[in-house]
């Protein structure tokens, strides 16, 4: 949770300790990684490549290259397929991929007016002129110094997504009781598996200059349904039904992967968790459907693996919002969302809940924007050990209308 204790850290610290202990638990030596690339959302002003610094300060080679990509929510998803192609298409053997969003310390710069006087003074050259421009400033402070910050908001509508979620909810009948009773779910299944010991892919991480390390994601609180209901609308005001409660909340964190060509792995003597099978990623409307890419790309996934929903051991889904969970499936369980919006003859048919973030989710885990992609591929892997299973599904969606859905296959030697 952000504001909390990585507040004083800076993303690529996040994202180097993240490299780090994957190196740590892998085995693998630092200079058999042939490349690394990150996904962030909220850029970090001092770097613009994050991957490279977070490399650098694992102690990888400075010989290995690094970029950095982003696409919102699915910034880690596009770090893994990225690597995912290099490796299929023969470039490379090793890459790591990973994530990170750092909502702590968001860049806020000075608004336009402002910036653009700063260039006008730093070509002043005398001292009347430069008091000529402290004196607008001085006459005018709100004018010059009303800062910008960022917006999670959609840059073609101007939308915050939480409108557009509570748009949703509305669209598809999803009621506020239903959003609630999704959010205590996540979180109960969240804490539920912290305490069984399941979600053992979160690094302990001693923070400088704070007494106790950090061991467990600390956003997951299960809220009494009386206390849930009495919570005012957060974005559609007073009747909407997104409310803080059954939302994602703003999260600092990083992931990282480690993606190999089967081979190499199995000659330097390392244990697969899984197969990254299939992917896809498709794009909508981004105002009526901004946050309905699973629904898209669900079925669009399971048709290029020649896969459907009843061959799938494990979903596991990017929780936004509980009304965006919910829409989702219920397009998927709609004859006319299919007909209308998906140039399908009827519904695809929506995932067994049985089968659906049993360990919890974003709306409980937290919700790193570029990080969460790795999240829930690491999540599927274990839970197929867990659960053994086969295969298993992982969807989210993101600003601008995108989605992005994968097939992962177990790994039979784990």
């Amino acid at each position: 949770m952000s504001g909390t204790q990585y507040k004083n850290l800076m993303p690529h610290d996040l994202q180097r300790e993240a490299i780090k202990g994957l190196l740590k638990r892998t085995g693998i030596p630092k200079d058999k990684l042939e490349y690394v690339v990150i996904g962030t959302v909220i850029q970090e002003g001092k770097t613009s490549n994050i991957a490279r610094e977070a490399a650098l300060g694992a102690g990888i080679s400075d010989k290995t290259p690094a970029h950095t990509v982003t696409q919102a929510c699915i910034s880690s998803n596009q770090a893994m397929t990225t690597g995912f192609n290099m490796i299929a298409s023969g470039q490379m053997d090793t890459v790591v991929a990973g994530g990170v969003d750092f909502m702590s310390d968001v860049p806020i710069r000075f608004n336009r007016k402002m910036r653009s006087l700063m260039l006008q003074m730093n070509k002043t050259k005398s001292t009347m002129g430069m008091l000529g421009h402290a004196a607008k400033v001085i006459g005018s402070p709100v004018r010059y110094l009303s800062p910008e910050l960022p917006a999670i908001a959609e840059f073609s509508t101007d939308e915050v997504m939480g409108h557009s979620a509570d748009r949703l909810a509305a669209a598809f009948g999803i009621s506020r009781l239903a959003q609630d009773e999704y959010a205590t779910r996540s979180h109960t299944l969240a804490k539920k598996a912290t305490e069984e010991g399941k979600l053992s892919d979160v690094l302990e991480y001693k923070v400088p200059g704070v007494a106790e390390p950090v061991t467990s994601d600390n956003g997951i609180r299960i809220t009494p349904m009386e206390k849930m209901a009495k919570m005012r609308a957060a974005f559609v005001k007073p009747h909407g039904t997104i409310t803080a409660a059954n939302s994602s909340f703003l999260s600092d964190g990083a992931s990282a992967v480690l993606l190999m060509e089967e081979k190499k792995a199995k000659a330097m003597g390392l244990k697969p968790k899984a197969y990254l099978r299939n992917y896809t990623y498709m794009s909508q409307e981004p105002k009526d459907q901004l946050l309905l890419g699973p629904a898209y790309t669900t079925p669009t996934v399971l048709e290029k693996a020649g896969l459907t929903l009843n061959d799938i051991d494990v979903v596991e889904y990017h929780e936004a919002f509980a009304g965006q969970i919910l829409a989702n499936l219920a397009a998927m369980e709609s004859d006319y969302f299919a007909q209308k919006h998906m140039n399908r003859p009827g519904k695809v048919g929506a995932p067994s809940m049985d089968k659906f973030n049993l360990w919890g989710g974003s709306l409980s885990i937290g919700h790193p924007f570029g990080a969460t992609g790795c999240r829930l591929v690491t999540t599927c892997a274990n839970r197929l050990k867990a659960e053994d299973g086969t295969y298993a599904l992982l969807a989210a969606c993101a600003a601008g209308g995108i989605g992005h859905a994968m097939i992962m296959e177990r790994h039979p030697d784990y």
